[in-house]
């Protein structure tokens, strides 16, 4: 095993994405994407690990608000990033991706303390809406602002705007007002291929902001949301009747690659487990955890999803989450195979040890198993990272998330998804995965056509001055946008 290669990955990802949107009929959209952090053996990125994880915590456990009512939908950070094009003449932003939020927003011309500048070495862009001959508000009496808000509002007077406000955990606040406006893609067109299509999406548009969105370390133009509320790109899409809710993504640990898809994947099946229902990230029923083959000892309602919210699947969280009872067993079992080993403390949160051996042989498989039997194996190179030659740090963390009734959450990040495909159904209501090369290819459904295009890993090189950037792939299986297009 080359673990050389695999130290890009525990960098907590921001992934670049481009998205071009012409006027085609059909097609499979194309995403390239960027990771955000350098090389995890520097150990300022490994100080960055946690304290990314934790501003993205306090989004998870908030809430949304919108303005003109409806019920809100607890949000998380995003750790991707995509360049996408908007608007007549066309003007490229940079957003986050984030799958547990739902709304498309990017910030505004005349912003109230919208950030400027970015340590990201990205360039910044206001939308205009006055500026694109393509844009128009969404006023509250629009049938789109009724399904933001599952009903019209009965506070609306014909010609207002449809207004949001998203206040996050960590005390963030973006607010705003919706538009519409042409966007750009690249379709795959076979397998391989690409071509240029475009269509009208409605999103946010910002126009005031407060807390960490303003930063300027960390600052993008927006977020893009990959949730399963009606207000998301994807759902947007599938209301055309041509794309189904589904998407998956496969990281690769090894190249900093992989791939992201929305449609039916063909190739590899993946095995599957149910979602939890009326929660608004992707969470299922975690029912045992096991070390070496040895389950743990634990209660029998650590895991209890009757009315908390279960085990959190989340790509874009870097650690892996546990209740302190399964976090110290999960330890001790580890390090039981090793005894002679001795721990140190790192950034005053990580263990770690110095160990010249091969990490797979000398520690044991951590196997997760789901309702439905579905399992979730992670290996010693998973969850075990080395930030200089021959020392390691361990991956687990103690959760330090709660429900509101004092159960500790259960959050699986990249440490427990990389070189996995996971498969996500909004179609059926489950979510599932399977061991993946994700430097090699799937196969995913065109709808319109029953064709099963190829769609291949990337490791594309950007046009920014980011150090050590990888990029990812993804690819988004599209079909008619005609119904999109006004």
């Amino acid at each position: 095993m080359d673990f050389g290669r695999r130290r890009v990955r525990w960098v907590s990802l921001v992934l670049l994405f481009l998205v071009d949107l012409m006027r085609v009929a059909r097609g499979n959209v194309v995403f390239e994407v960027h990771h955000k952090y350098g090389d995890r053996r520097e150990m300022a990125a490994l100080s960055s690990l946690r304290a990314h994880d934790s501003r993205r915590h306090g989004r998870i456990l908030a809430s949304i608000d919108f303005q003109l009512g409806g019920d809100g939908s607890p949000t998380n950070a995003a750790l991707y990033y995509t360049k996408i094009t908007i608007g007549t003449p066309p003007a490229d932003y940079h957003v986050q991706v984030d799958t547990g939020s739902d709304i498309l927003w990017v910030n505004c011309h005349n912003c109230l303390r919208c950030p400027t500048k970015s340590d990201l070495n990205i360039p910044l862009q206001q939308y205009d809406l006055t500026a694109s001959s393509t844009g128009k508000t969404i006023s509250c009496d629009q049938e789109f602002c009724a399904s933001v808000f599952g009903a019209p509002n009965t506070d609306c007077k014909v010609g207002l705007n449809c207004e949001y406000a998203i206040t996050y955990g960590d005390g963030s606040r973006t607010e705003g007002y919706f538009v519409r406006d042409y966007f750009r893609f690249d379709q795959v067109t076979g397998n391989l291929q690409t071509s240029a299509m475009n269509g009208s999406i409605a999103f946010g548009c910002s126009a005031k902001q407060s807390g960490e969105l303003g930063s300027s370390s960390e600052a993008v133009d927006g977020i893009i949301g990959f949730g399963q509320a009606n207000t998301s790109v994807l759902s947007q899409l599938a209301s055309s009747g041509k794309v189904k809710k589904i998407f998956s993504h496969c990281l690769d640990s090894y190249k900093g690659g992989g791939i992201f898809a929305i449609g039916e994947v063909l190739q590899p099946k993946v095995n599957r487990t149910k979602l939890l229902p009326n929660e608004q990230h992707y969470n299922v029923a975690l029912k045992e955890i096991d070390v070496g083959g040895q389950l743990l000892n634990l209660p029998t309602d650590i895991f209890d999803t009757g009315s908390s919210t279960g085990t959190i699947i989340d790509s874009g969280t870097t650690l892996a989450y546990l209740p302190n009872n399964a976090y110290q067993q999960v330890l001790d079992k580890m390090m039981a195979q090793q005894p002679n080993l001795k721990t140190h403390v790192v950034e005053q949160q990580f263990k770690c040890f110095y160990y010249s051996e091969n990490v797979d042989d000398g520690f044991p498989v951590v196997t997760f198993h789901f309702e439905g039997g579905l399992s979730l194996p992670v290996y010693p190179h998973d969850y075990l990272f080395e930030v200089r030659d021959t020392e390691y740090c361990i991956g687990w963390q103690n959760s330090e998330m709660q429900t509101k009734d004092g159960k500790e959450i259960t959050l699986l990040g990249d440490l427990a998804l990389s070189d996995k495909l996971i498969l996500y159904d909004l179609e059926n209501m489950t979510i599932g995965w399977t061991q993946y090369n994700c430097s090699s290819s799937i196969k995913v459904k065109d709808e319109s056509t029953g064709n099963a295009y190829a769609v291949g890993a990337h490791n594309i090189s950007g046009a920014f001055s980011l150090s050590d950037v990888n990029v990812l792939s993804f690819l988004l299986l599209i079909a008619a946008l005609l119904n999109l297009i006004e």
